[in-house]
């Protein structure tokens, strides 16, 4: 159950039920796949260390693929393996041919080069969409791998219905993994695109001055509740990206979860915005999983 009010003006983007719906509609692509006598996806997740996030994320993509009928492998390496030895089991998973698709689970010990791992997993099996080749696929508008994270947005997006032709957007944060994609696919001539958009950062001034003049407002900073009720116009539509625990007394844990959006004063403003939790989470793991069922039907690489 959804904490926030609904307010008549206003429409939540559920993430979770809608990834929920969407997880369905995989699985039955799974079992007509298999029916058809073609392979079941397989997943295949490398985790180093025991970070707790990280255990949490992992284990739910385990769970998801579980969901839908895909095979899933874990495998865990202490946070003491060398950068050598995880290149090596990068290495047999890109060997593999049962294996469709694998992610390396970030952040990585500071002493592993995480850009030399991405460059290392095979792009036809980098269903987290950070390769080099992915990304520069995706910017030519060639089919690829999308980070999931923004391919999960975009899905959500699509879900609702909403039309982005024409609006503008604005993109806060120009990280590889969110901000960056973002930007360029909300750009793009797709049916969830053609967009005029503005990517703002660290050094942006202003950034108030830009949010107030947008259609659409992505926000993937990592600072919480960064984006306030006074930043936001009339009518706007909000992805909130980013999830953060601050401490707080009353609840049992000693903690609540927020997102870069301070949903109480921008809410109210909004046609469209996305809980935390609840809203793009969700949405990010079920991107990996339909770029894993690309990847077992030969989709993008044959």
């Amino acid at each position: 159950m959804l904490k926030y009010q609904i307010l008549p003006y206003m429409k939540l983007l559920d993430g979770k039920q809608t990834a929920q719906e969407l997880q369905q509609k995989i699985a039955l692509e799974v079992k007509a796949l298999q029916e058809a006598g073609g392979k079941t996806p397989h997943l295949a997740a490398i985790l180093v260390g025991n970070d707790g996030a990280s255990e949490s994320y992992v284990g739910g993509k385990v769970q998801d693929c579980e969901n839908v009928g895909f095979k899933s492998t874990l495998i865990r390496l202490p946070d003491s393996v060398s950068e050598a030895e995880l290149l090596a089991q990068i290495h047999a998973l890109n060997e593999d041919a049962d294996v469709d698709g694998f992610i390396v689970q970030l952040p990585l010990p500071k002493h592993i080069n995480a850009e030399k791992v991405t460059q290392a997993i095979a792009p036809e099996k980098d269903v987290d969409g950070f390769h080099p080749i992915n990304v520069g696929r995706m910017a030519k508008g060639l089919p690829a791998y999308i980070s999931a994270t923004p391919f999960g947005i975009l899905k959500l997006l699509e879900h609702y219905n909403i039309n982005l032709a024409g609006k503008h957007a604005v993109v806060l944060g120009r990280s590889q993994i969110v901000g960056s994609p973002m930007s360029i696919l909300l750009a793009r001539n797709a049916p969830v695109g053609n967009c005029t958009v503005t990517l703002c950062h660290s050094k942006t001034q202003d950034i108030a001055k830009h949010t107030l003049q947008a259609d659409v407002i992505v926000v993937a900073l990592g600072i919480p509740e960064f984006l306030k009720g006074d930043m936001v116009r009339e009518g706007a539509i909000v992805i909130d990206v980013g999830i953060t625990r601050v401490a707080d007394s009353s609840k049992k844990s000693g903690f609540r979860l927020v997102g870069d959006v301070h949903f109480e004063s921008v809410a109210p403003k909004c046609d469209y915005i996305t809980p935390v939790p609840g809203g793009v989470g969700p949405m990010t793991r079920v991107a990996l999983l339909y770029n894993t069922l690309s990847s077992a039907k030969k989709e993008f690489y044959a």
